[in-house]
């Protein structure tokens, strides 16, 4: 099934979000990654949402979207046309016998140690999910505590923003 994101640019109020994820369960949209928060401007907030669904309803829950009274803007960010990110906490026990195999792994994609102790190391990674997915594909070879990812944050490329599209 196909994977589309999308930005909602909506009023900083109570509810907002729960009539935005609302309207993709009445559709039976799969949300992969939901990230929220304030932009430029406290009046407003930012909802990245990455779903899979089928892509003859893709610009149906668009339009459905766009009719909410707390919705300002709606637009799909295209993977070549956006810059994407996300960001992954994880936590990975620490051993005398994997110690230098983790660093390593770490070095090789540029994950940041935060935390160190006898029993765990924490790292942080940051890129595309695709990378994300990988780091942890190879973290699996060792014991994986916890793991906590931000989801998707996205910006069109270019001058042009949300607010005025």
């Amino acid at each position: 099934m196909p994977k589309f994101t999308i930005a909602v640019l909506v009023k900083n109020e109570f509810g907002v979000l729960n009539r935005v994820t609302s309207m993709f369960r009445r559709r039976q949209f799969n949300i992969n990654s939901l990230t929220v928060s304030e932009t430029e401007t406290e009046e407003f907030s930012r909802i990245t949402v990455t779903y899979e669904g089928e892509a003859d309803f893709n610009h149906q829950i668009k339009n459905q979207l766009r009719k909410l009274p707390d919705v300002c803007k709606v637009k799909e960010l295209e993977a070549d046309e956006s810059v994407r990110c996300e960001l992954m906490l994880i936590k990975v026990k620490n051993t005398s016998d994997t110690r230098e195999d983790i660093r390593t792994a770490a070095d090789a994609f540029k994950a940041e140690t935060i935390d160190y102790t006898h029993d765990s190391v924490i790292m942080r990674i940051a890129g595309d999910s695709k990378r994300i997915d990988a780091f942890i594909t190879l973290m699996r070879e060792f014991t994986i505590l916890e793991i906590c990812r931000t989801g998707i944050v996205s910006l069109e490329r270019g001058s042009v923003t949300i607010s005025e599209n």
